[in-house]
């Protein structure tokens, strides 16, 4: 999507079936424009644009849709940034998500040149949608616009342990997860590795780096990333979804929290009892 192809993610279900099947059914989907005004402040990530995006349209706010992300916003990403908002378009029910080629998208291309890539988001419930700055706070579900969305709020609430007006930069992690397909690029691992240098992991927390693929894991260690990482207490991982899927035995316990880079906070998602609040790099 990022590069203006139409591409249609998929999830584990939908794997299993295209495995067992070697099909998928696929029905024409509508179509939604957003668009991206102004200049993102101090510390605000492409991650951080699409969870806003996801925290005001919410988590079913674009069910059946394909995205066109636009504005000067989006044109002034880099393809790693415009990567991380289209991979994330399925959080929010969209079907695809795509942004017109331009000069960024073909010099890409043509030379495949890393480029550098709001508040800092974080989700403090059990979807994307449930998402407030990093200086705000958890919500009262009281004030919650009706009945359904008060439920699912009283219900995240009860499963992440955490109560309305907890301020999201007290809430205590025991992991750190910095992969999966929206955030493990060269570029997040540069913007990760120059916050965590000549700094040390809590000694309470368990961290880990998961590059996205064999490519960038060598991209890091040439630039000496890994030893950034190393030296400030996390587990420099092989790359892969690890995770993301707790599909291996990278799993949280019934009851750890875990700052994590990946695309999905529902309940289990990383382990059955895992709590997953979903950040940038």
């Amino acid at each position: 999507g990022a590069l203006g192809a139409l591409a249609l993610p998929i999830g584990t279900s939908e794997i299993e079936h295209v495995l067992a099947t070697q099909s998928l059914l696929q029905r024409r989907p509508k179509t939604m424009r957003i668009n991206y005004h102004g200049e993102p402040g101090f510390g605000v990530t492409p991650k951080d644009m699409i969870l806003g995006t996801i925290g005001q349209i919410s988590a079913a706010g674009a069910i059946g849709h394909a995205i066109e992300y636009a504005g000067p916003a989006i044109e002034a990403l880099g393809m790693e940034g415009r990567m991380t908002v289209c991979n994330m378009t399925i959080e929010c029910g969209g079907r695809a998500g795509m942004i017109a080629p331009d000069g960024t998208t073909f010099a890409w291309f043509a030379e495949r040149q890393d480029t550098t890539s709001l508040s800092p988001q974080v989700t403090w419930g059990t979807n994307p949608g449930q998402v407030v700055p990093v200086t705000g706070r958890v919500p009262d579900p009281s004030q919650a616009e009706g009945p359904a969305d008060r439920e699912a709020a009283e219900r995240a609430l009860a499963y992440m342990a955490l109560d309305p007006g907890t301020a999201i930069e007290d809430i205590h992690v025991d992991r750190v997860f910095i992969g999966s397909c929206t955030n493990s690029r060269i570029e997040d691992l540069r913007a990760a590795a120059s916050v965590v240098g000549g700094r040390t992991v809590h000694a309470s927390v368990r961290a880990m780096v998961v590059p996205g693929s064999q490519q960038v894991k060598a991209a890091a260690e040439q630039e000496g990333l890994d030893e950034v990482f190393r030296s400030a207490g996390f587990e420099w991982r092989e790359a892969g979804c690890s995770m993301c899927l707790g599909m291996n035995p990278a799993i949280l316990a019934a009851g750890e929290r875990c700052a994590s880079t990946s695309t999905r906070n529902f309940e289990g998602r990383q382990g059955r009892g895992g709590r997953t609040p979903l950040v940038s790099p």
